[in-house]
Protein backbone atom coordinates (compact mmCIF):
# COMPACT_ATOMS: atom_id res chain seq x y z
CA UNK A 1 0.00 0.00 0.00
CA UNK A 2 2.50 2.44 0.94
CA UNK A 3 4.74 1.71 -2.03
CA UNK A 4 1.68 2.34 -4.58
CA UNK A 5 0.93 5.67 -2.57
CA UNK A 6 4.50 6.38 -2.59
CA UNK A 7 4.58 6.37 -6.45
CA UNK A 8 1.60 8.35 -7.07
CA UNK A 9 2.71 11.19 -4.99
CA UNK A 10 6.00 11.36 -7.16
CA UNK A 11 3.78 11.28 -9.99
CA UNK A 12 1.54 14.44 -8.77
CA UNK A 13 4.78 15.53 -7.91
CA UNK A 14 6.44 15.05 -11.43
CA UNK A 15 3.08 16.28 -13.14
CA UNK A 16 3.10 19.62 -11.04
CA UNK A 17 6.85 20.21 -12.02
CA UNK A 18 6.15 19.62 -15.43
CA UNK A 19 3.40 22.05 -15.49
CA UNK A 20 5.01 24.56 -13.62
CA UNK A 21 7.85 24.65 -16.25
CA UNK A 22 4.89 24.46 -18.82
CA UNK A 23 3.99 27.76 -17.93
CA UNK A 24 7.51 29.18 -17.43
CA UNK A 25 8.48 28.14 -20.59
CA UNK A 26 4.73 28.71 -22.42
CA UNK A 27 4.71 25.00 -23.93
CA UNK A 28 1.82 23.31 -24.71
CA UNK A 29 3.73 19.90 -24.80
CA UNK A 30 5.15 20.65 -21.33
CA UNK A 31 1.29 21.01 -19.74
CA UNK A 32 -0.15 18.31 -21.96
CA UNK A 33 2.59 15.83 -20.67
CA UNK A 34 1.99 16.96 -16.93
CA UNK A 35 -1.80 15.90 -17.39
CA UNK A 36 -1.11 12.84 -18.72
CA UNK A 37 1.14 12.24 -15.81
CA UNK A 38 -1.59 13.44 -13.08
CA UNK A 39 -3.91 11.46 -15.23
CA UNK A 40 -1.81 8.02 -14.66
CA UNK A 41 -1.18 8.83 -11.08
CA UNK A 42 -4.90 9.21 -10.76
CA UNK A 43 -5.01 5.76 -12.23
CA UNK A 44 -2.99 4.19 -10.18
CA UNK A 45 -4.99 4.66 -7.29
CA UNK A 46 -8.27 4.22 -8.72
CA UNK A 47 -6.49 0.73 -9.99
CA UNK A 48 -5.45 0.06 -6.37
CA UNK A 49 -9.19 0.39 -5.20
CA UNK A 50 -10.48 -1.53 -7.68
CA UNK A 51 -7.89 -4.59 -6.52
CA UNK A 52 -7.93 -4.56 -3.29
CA UNK A 53 -11.72 -4.98 -3.85
CA UNK A 54 -11.38 -7.90 -6.22
CA UNK A 55 -8.47 -9.55 -3.90
CA UNK A 56 -10.69 -8.73 -0.72
CA UNK A 57 -13.72 -10.73 -2.82
CA UNK A 58 -10.97 -13.49 -3.73
CA UNK A 59 -10.10 -14.22 -0.27
CA UNK A 60 -13.70 -14.21 0.95
CA UNK A 61 -14.04 -16.92 -1.23
CA UNK A 62 -11.69 -19.53 0.08
CA UNK A 63 -13.97 -19.13 3.10
CA UNK A 64 -16.51 -21.49 1.43
CA UNK A 65 -16.31 -25.21 1.78
CA UNK A 66 -14.83 -26.86 -0.94
CA UNK A 67 -16.13 -30.05 -2.68
CA UNK A 68 -13.23 -31.84 -1.20
CA UNK A 69 -14.03 -31.31 2.39
CA UNK A 70 -15.77 -34.39 3.55
CA UNK A 71 -17.97 -32.47 5.90
CA UNK A 72 -18.96 -30.25 3.75
CA UNK A 73 -20.17 -32.94 0.85
CA UNK A 74 -21.98 -34.90 3.34
CA UNK A 75 -23.81 -31.56 5.12
CA UNK A 76 -24.90 -30.92 1.35
CA UNK A 77 -25.79 -33.86 0.27
CA UNK A 78 -29.32 -34.15 1.35
CA UNK A 79 -30.17 -31.11 0.00
CA UNK A 80 -28.45 -31.92 -3.87
CA UNK A 81 -30.68 -35.11 -3.21
CA UNK A 82 -34.02 -33.03 -2.73
CA UNK A 83 -33.49 -31.16 -5.46
CA UNK A 84 -32.82 -33.66 -7.93
CA UNK A 85 -35.74 -35.82 -6.77
CA UNK A 86 -38.25 -32.57 -7.31
CA UNK A 87 -36.73 -31.66 -10.25
CA UNK A 88 -37.64 -35.70 -11.44
CA UNK A 89 -41.42 -35.79 -9.98
CA UNK A 90 -41.72 -32.43 -11.73
CA UNK A 91 -40.74 -34.21 -14.74
CA UNK A 92 -42.48 -36.86 -14.74
CA UNK A 93 -45.62 -35.08 -13.76
CA UNK A 94 -46.40 -37.05 -10.81
CA UNK A 95 -47.37 -34.12 -8.64
CA UNK A 96 -50.19 -32.74 -11.14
Amino acid sequence: MFIILFFAIALVAWSLHLMQEAVYYREFSLGLAGTLVATAAAATIGVYFLMNNCVGHLTQMSAYPTASDTASRDRYSSVILDTDRSAETFWNGSDW
